[in-house]
């Protein structure tokens, strides 16, 4: 079948308010002065993963609900700069956006806005039909309302991933995301069970892949029914930013998946994207090329500085 896009991305766009913060948490006073300054920057998850595969040489169409407003202005800018298609559909509550806190050691806080949803907002099925008609891959973020369209995606036949981000194994929110994705990412930060949450992600949905992310602690990789660690891939500079680095891994590990790779060789991808990101400011929004990602996954997948793939755990 004949198709003009490689991934569609939905949901997930929005406007974050960086502000770098002197310790993370952060003690009460009445003011800080902080630098480099504050500034609002077209970017969330969505974004970031449009922005990443798109560097990386996939055909990418984002579509999502954006205010008419200033902040909707930044995210039509950003995806026109970036020459990637993006199709709005009007959210009346204004476009989303958030407050990220980040620490000298890069980590983040985010405080997002949940206030912009609303409980009618839809993406118009037939709109989502005639997307997904022409694409490979979907990759559908966790906003509202993108839940609704997992079962039109998958009516049309293309394949589907999604990040559940801090999903702590039980927030019901995020099963439908879980159970119809071909490929689950999420991270371990609020999971009690890593092992645990992997396979039963496995048994009730349809994942063929399930990667749980862990920082510095690397990744894991549950395939055909055995879980395996992967190491982290060391930064090849300073870590001054996190957000976006999960983002940058979805999109390394999806430029893999789609192009046939083995899943362990997509985790590498995912981690040497996802490295990098970290010592980018966000407001750069700077990926690796198809190129670059190529050779420095190969250059870590040469040795001695090969990480081994080691299974952990496996269905019992």
């Amino acid at each position: 079948m004949s198709t003009d896009t490689d991934v569609l991305v939905l949901g997930g766009s929005g406007v974050d308010t960086i502000v770098y913060v002197p310790e993370l948490p952060l003690p009460y006073a009445d003011s800080y002065m902080v630098r480099p300054g504050i500034e609002a920057l077209a970017g969330q998850t969505g974004d970031f993963v449009a922005l990443g595969v798109s560097a990386l040489g996939l055909r990418t169409h984002h579509l999502d609900m954006i205010g008419d407003d200033h902040e909707g202005d930044l995210i039509r800018a950003l995806h026109r700069d970036r020459n990637i298609p993006f199709t709005e559909v009007h959210l009346p509550g204004g476009t989303k956006r958030a407050v990220n806190l980040v620490g000298p050691d890069g980590r983040r806080l985010s405080l997002y806005d949940d206030s912009r949803s609303r409980e009618a907002d839809r993406l118009p099925e037939a709109l989502v039909r005639k997307l997904a008609s022409a694409a490979r891959h979907a990759h559908v973020s966790i906003t509202y309302p993108c839940g609704f369209a997992l079962s039109t995606l998958r009516a049309t036949g293309v394949t589907i991933s999604t990040d559940l981000h801090n999903w702590d194994g039980v927030n019901p929110y995020h099963e439908p995301f879980a159970h119809e994705a071909d490929v689950v990412l999420l991270s371990a930060a609020a999971l009690a069970d890593i092992e645990r949450t992997m396979l039963r992600i496995a048994e009730r949905g349809r994942a063929e892949v399930v990667v749980v992310t862990a920082g510095a602690d690397g990744a894991y990789l549950l395939v055909d029914g055995s879980i395996h660690h992967v190491p982290a891939v060391t930064p090849p500079a300073p870590v001054v930013d996190s957000n976006g680095a999960g983002d940058a891994f979805a999109s390394g590990f999806l430029f893999g998946w789609l192009g046939g790779e083995p899943p362990q060789r997509c985790a590498l991808f995912g981690a040497v994207a996802g490295a990098h990101a970290c010592t980018v400011p966000s407001g750069r929004a700077d990926f690796l090329s198809r190129d670059e990602l190529l050779a420095r996954a190969d250059a870590y997948a040469s040795p001695p500085q090969a990480p081994d793939v080691n299974a952990v755990g496996g269905a019992t």
